[in-house]
């Protein structure tokens, strides 16, 4: 019965059913609030009854109906957790953390041992899985239970490999919508935020990556799944490049402690993006022309490093990539979207060099690394665009230790506020690394 241990689900969601009924903690599914409401007890959300009666004064919840449809004639089986028991635990990592990062590593541990809650504020390719490790350590040594979640699965899909690789003796799972793996009961799991929807007072640690992305950020119902997901007793770490403007109230009210860290390990300074006018873009990429502008830069980009185009909508990115398989017919390329079934082989594929241009929507602005690209994002002034989603693509540049001369360019035939905001807060962020002697001017 390990497998409930923590766990918050439904009979059918066992993997044995046999003797369930006997040894597990039953709760119920939803709960009428008044006359009028009831409330969803796996994600929290209040719905008027007569938009989610199904007959007979029976209710159910079509807000996490992706996990499986809760109703008011259900219960969910739970085991609590087992007390913590100290052990040992195999750590294999022979990187070596810079001044910076041993001092938001250091605080991660202490924040740990204190049982508070901390926000990491560190710009795009600091590092911040390998400040996560000693934290991580220190609670699998004393017997506890960690979780890594994130809003993307590409972020799981990319963080899982590399949290395995440092814990190589330690049974790790990964959990997200479209797994085919049964799970299992595992002191430490990667998974995306939906997923935790399914635990109840599991984890001692439990760590969200790219707080800021949606569907996490503004999403009650994942705000409903942490709070439920951690131990009374227990440390809940949020990591970002942009943190918003709730989570900053946050740590203002000494609410959330704080650590900041304004440059990468390899202590040059970001990419500052370059603005340059694009007359038309939209007009003539539709009209299955080219813009001079855009074919001239690529031509110029693809000549050292590969290349990531950010596209708005697409339709958009569809018509560009037919144009530019014309334009350059000797050059691999593709376009990838978040409902594309070959997105995680294209993505592969463009790790693997077997692409040189990668046409994207925003599914790619964060969590993914590449070596020896340079980014261009056609219609930065677009509304899909805010200031979180420039900075982060911004960021997928020089990320590696090898510098490769990358660059960052952003296309528009309208400069907004949201653009020179994102080119503001990259410059502070430079400004604050060279103050604090983490930048090597080049």
């Amino acid at each position: 019965m390990k497998e409930l241990w923590g766990r918050k689900v439904l009979l059918k969601e066992m993997n044995e059913e046999k003797s369930v009924d006997e040894v597990s903690l039953k709760m119920p599914a939803m709960k009428e609030v008044d006359a009028k409401t009831v409330q969803c007890l796996r994600c929290g959300q209040l719905h008027d009854k007569k938009n989610v009666e199904l007959y007979s004064e029976r209710y159910f919840c079509p807000a996490c109906i992706q996990l499986g449809r809760v109703d008011t004639d259900q219960q969910f089986y739970h085991l609590p957790e087992p007390e913590p028991i100290a052990r040992n635990v195999c750590f294999f990592w022979e990187g070596e953390l810079t001044k910076g990062q041993q001092v938001v590593s250091d605080s991660l541990v202490d924040s740990v041992k204190k049982a508070e809650s901390r926000m990491v504020w560190a710009v795009t390719g600091a590092g911040k899985t390998e400040m996560l490790f000693k934290s991580i350590h220190y609670c699998l040594k004393e017997g506890k239970r960690v979780a890594i979640a994130s809003p993307r699965v590409d972020v799981c899909l990319e963080l899982f490999p590399r949290i395995q690789a440092v814990f190589p003796k330690e049974d790790v799972v990964v959990l997200h919508g479209a797994m085919t793996e049964t799970y299992r009961y595992t002191k430490l799991l990667v998974c995306t935020t939906h997923q935790l929807l399914r635990f109840f007072r599991a984890f001692d640690l439990l760590i969200i990556d790219e707080v800021d992305a949606f569907p996490f950020v503004g999403n009650p119902l994942l705000q409903y799944s942490v709070e439920q997901a951690v131990k009374e007793n227990s440390s809940l770490f949020y990591l970002t490049a942009t943190p918003t403007k709730d989570l900053m109230k946050k740590t203002a009210q000494k609410k959330l402690e704080l650590s900041i860290l304004p440059a990468r390990y390899h202590r040059r300074s970001l990419p500052v993006p370059k603005i340059k006018w694009c007359y038309h873009w939209q007009q003539k990429i539709a009209q299955g022309k080219h813009p001079r502008v855009l074919t001239k830069l690529i031509r110029r980009l693809v000549s050292t490093n590969d290349l990531l185009i950010f596209c708005p909508s697409i339709s958009l990115m569809e018509c560009l990539e037919t144009i530019l398989k014309a334009d350059f017919p000797e050059t691999p390329l593709t376009c990838v979207h978040s409902q594309d079934p070959e997105r995680l082989e294209k993505v592969m594929n463009m790790r693997k060099k077997n692409y040189r241009i990668l046409l994207t929507s925003t599914i790619l602005e964060r969590g993914v690394t590449f070596e020896g690209v340079s980014v261009i994002v056609l219609g930065a002034n677009h509304p899909v665009f805010t200031t979180a989603a420039l900075i982060q693509i911004a960021g997928r540049v020089d990320r590696r230790m090898v510098y490769t001369a990358g660059e960052v360019w952003f296309l528009h035939d309208g400069c907004t506020q949201i653009i020179k905001e994102a080119l503001q807060q990259i410059k502070t962020m430079n400004r604050i690394g060279r103050e604090r002697g983490l930048i090597d001017e080049m």
